[in-house]
């Protein structure tokens, strides 16, 4: 039998990336598994792909989050398994050129859409439940120009640490993963040109001692591992999948 049968899950930006490749080892574990996105043509193309349901929300939007959590109720009941994934990077530019409409785009999706997706959905979790929030060592790293996508995922992994204690006595389980460098289209969904998306993964390289750059599928399993019953011991755990670069 396999390990998600039974259980109903829901991915927040489940078209492409790490949202997608955890919602393909869902399903493949057996769990029925709801994916969204901002883009109804991409996310549509997604669930027929998957073969998983489908809802357009923007996580940015908190009344799109109402109307899923309103939808997700009546067709599915509840809601078993709960991947925050949804984010941006935003545009990087020092602290002293930063403008107000980077800020409230990165922290409007990476902060406070996943804040009140968690918020809005805790009523909807079957006790036992396991939320996992993707964060990035970026939140423990202070690179410059790239403030405020660092801060809104510091942020996210404190949230994530308090409702893991709010949970427990649901015996419901909230633990974030962190993933280092990670091959996804972000970049190229950024404007970089594929030859530069090449050499920037060619130099990352050579700081992971692992000698390599994670996949999605890397973090999917994660996921994955985190929503079975095999970690019902493990909550407001930090996993961090970086190939060692922040040893």
């Amino acid at each position: 039998m396999k390990k998600l049968a039974n259980k109903t899950a829901l991915v927040t930006g489940g078209n492409s990336g790490i949202g997608y490749a955890a919602a393909e080892e869902l399903v493949a574990q057996g769990a029925k598994v709801i994916i969204t996105g901002r883009r109804k043509e991409a996310i549509e193309k997604a669930a027929t792909e998957l073969g998983a349901s489908y809802f357009v929300a923007d996580q940015a939007n908190l009344s799109d989050t109402n109307s899923l959590v309103k939808a997700v109720k009546e067709q599915f009941g509840s809601l078993d398994i709960l991947f925050i994934n949804a984010g941006i990077t935003g545009q990087q530019m020092l602290i002293a050129d930063a403008t107000e409409e980077n800020f409230d785009q990165v922290m409007d999706i990476n902060f406070k859409g996943a804040y009140f997706t968690l918020s809005k959905f805790i009523p909807l979790l079957a006790d036992g439940a396991s939320v996992v929030i993707l964060s990035s060592i970026v939140a423990s790293t202070y690179k410059p120009q790239s403030s405020m996508y660092q801060a809104s995922k510091a942020a996210l992994n404190s949230i994530a640490k308090t409702a893991a204690a709010e949970l427990a006595p649901r015996k419901i389980r909230v633990n974030i993963v962190s993933p280092g460098p990670t091959r996804t289209e972000v970049m190229a969904k950024n404007g970089a040109d594929a030859q530069a998306v090449s050499a920037i993964y060619d130099h990352l390289e050579t700081l992971i001692p692992l000698r390599k750059i994670g996949t999605a599928n890397d973090v999917a399993k994660m996921v994955t591992y985190l929503s079975d019953d095999a970690a019902s011991f493990i909550t407001g755990a930090e996993i961090v999948i970086d190939g060692g670069m922040t040893l």
